[in-house]
């Protein structure tokens, strides 16, 4: 038991905090920023981005399983989620992929339609060490500051199973 306890303790005290913070808010715009460094490599933070069924939250989805959410990473490919009636929404496009980056234009959820500009990108420099894999959320439109809380709120649980997600392949 003690054994349990102890290799518990270490690998919590050895695994980085994830940080978050609303970077900047005005009456019609806010930047969200999330950064975890973890021991992992380009390859596993793609191959889990691409996977975003296996980690987003259903909870947050039209159909209410995140199994039917599909993100290709090919630049102007569609991040998807395929509904219960056979349509499909798009939740945004992919901008940009390069060897550390992925960039989204992605007015999520009640953005559609007031966000003039939503980018959601995910990057994960490699330091030599170790990777600080990290998820910013740029809005800007009419009114949307006053979203920036509950919008925080929402991806910060997206972020939280992604980092765990890439650590232990569980959301």
């Amino acid at each position: 038991m003690l054994k349990a306890l102890t290799a518990a303790a270490a690998l919590a005290l050895s695994a980085a905090p994830a940080a978050a913070e609303i970077v900047s808010r005005s009456a019609d715009s806010f930047t969200l920023r999330f950064a975890a460094p973890m021991e992992t490599s380009a390859g596993v933070v793609v191959l889990a981005l691409e996977d975003i069924g296996g980690w987003w939250d259903g909870a947050h989805t039209y159909s209410g399983d995140a199994r039917n959410l599909s993100l290709s990473l090919d630049p102007g490919a569609c991040f998807c989620e395929a509904l219960p009636d056979g349509g499909v929404f798009e939740h945004g496009r992919v901008v940009a992929l390069d060897d550390d980056h992925l960039a989204l234009d992605a007015p999520l959820g009640p953005l559609k339609g007031l966000a003039s500009k939503a980018s959601l990108t995910f990057s994960w420099p490699d330091t030599g060490q170790r990777t600080t894999v990290t998820m910013t959320f740029v809005v800007e439109g009419p009114g949307v500051g006053a979203m920036a809380d509950p919008v925080d709120s929402v991806m910060a649980v997206q972020f939280e199973r992604l980092v765990r997600y890439i650590e232990t392949g569980e959301p």
